[in-house]
């Protein structure tokens, strides 16, 4: 009994030494990141839905497939009509367009025209809200035509929210106006609280005066700008997208759209990633 019981005891030793310890649990790998949130903008002067090759007619449709095409999530809309003679005295360009991309709209009154209105608008993914029209100003004695900053803030699906702005500066040739409107922009943009995208048709090219004093308080998604009008073989750049603050934001793409019928100004595309 003895010579089986000092057997056993080696041998439970020998098993007890090779029986592994339980293995230590595996971390668990960090959540990743959340991506920032970023957004598709889109500037257009559509000419009030006129293709400058048919004088008279208005297609819709035509601006509506060139915006669809980009896919953007907002879009900053110049010279639309909204129940003009010329247009269509039951047209709402800016509502109708929207209703045709499934986007919400905002339409800010520039002047009355035609027994209607015409001025610039808004459309968006994302419900529009705080919405407002913002007069800029014009020189007493010039022909200057009144002219708007329309605005709106959006909520994305982050939860971030963006201040948008469309604008049009005096398309008349004088810088006087467009000084005096660039001037209001800055105020208006240096008060804003929120991130503040704005675009539109500047009536001035970036080495103006004009766009000198917007790029003080607005940086442009380019730098050498490729030209936007006129509609075929265009040799200036005067439609731009900007954002403050510079800080806030990071440009992944900019790009001028080669569409040559719809109107008579290409459209501008970027796509801007929102730090927090």
């Amino acid at each position: 009994m003895k010579n089986l019981f000092s057997c056993l005891v080696p041998l439970l030793l020998a098993c007890s030494a090779t029986k592994s310890a339980d293995p230590a649990p595996t971390p668990l790998a960090p959540a990743p990141a959340a991506a920032a949130p970023t957004l598709r903008v889109m500037s257009y002067n559509v000419h009030h839905c006129s293709p400058p090759s048919r004088p008279g007619v208005i297609d819709l449709p035509a601006i509506a497939r060139t915006i669809e095409a980009q896919h953007p999530d907002v879009v900053m809309l110049q010279e639309i009509d909204v129940h003009t003679g010329r247009s269509g005295t039951s047209s709402h360009q800016a509502r109708e367009l929207a209703e045709q991309l499934h986007m919400h709209a905002y339409f800010g009154k520039a002047i009355p025209h035609d027994g209607g209105a015409y001025g610039v608008a808004l459309l968006s993914r994302y419900p529009l809200q705080d919405t407002i029209v913002h007069r800029l100003p014009t020189q007493d004695g010039t022909n200057g035509e009144p002219r708007v900053l329309a605005a709106a803030t959006i909520t994305l699906p982050s939860g971030q929210k963006i201040r948008l702005g469309c604008t049009h500066l005096d398309a008349q040739r004088t810088d006087q106006n467009r000084q005096l409107q660039a001037a209001e922009l800055v105020r208006l943009v240096q008060e804003e609280k929120l991130p503040f995208v704005v675009a539109g048709d500047f009536n001035a090219e970036t080495s103006s005066p004009v766009m000198q004093q917007v790029t003080s308080a607005l940086k442009p998604t380019c730098q050498s700008c490729a030209p936007t009008i006129p509609v075929v073989t265009p040799t200036k750049a005067i439609d731009f997208i900007t954002f403050a603050p510079q800080a806030r934001f990071q440009v992944v793409s900019h790009q001028v759209v080669a569409e040559t019928y719809a109107s008579d100004h290409r459209p501008v595309v970027a796509e801007l990633r929102l730090s927090k």
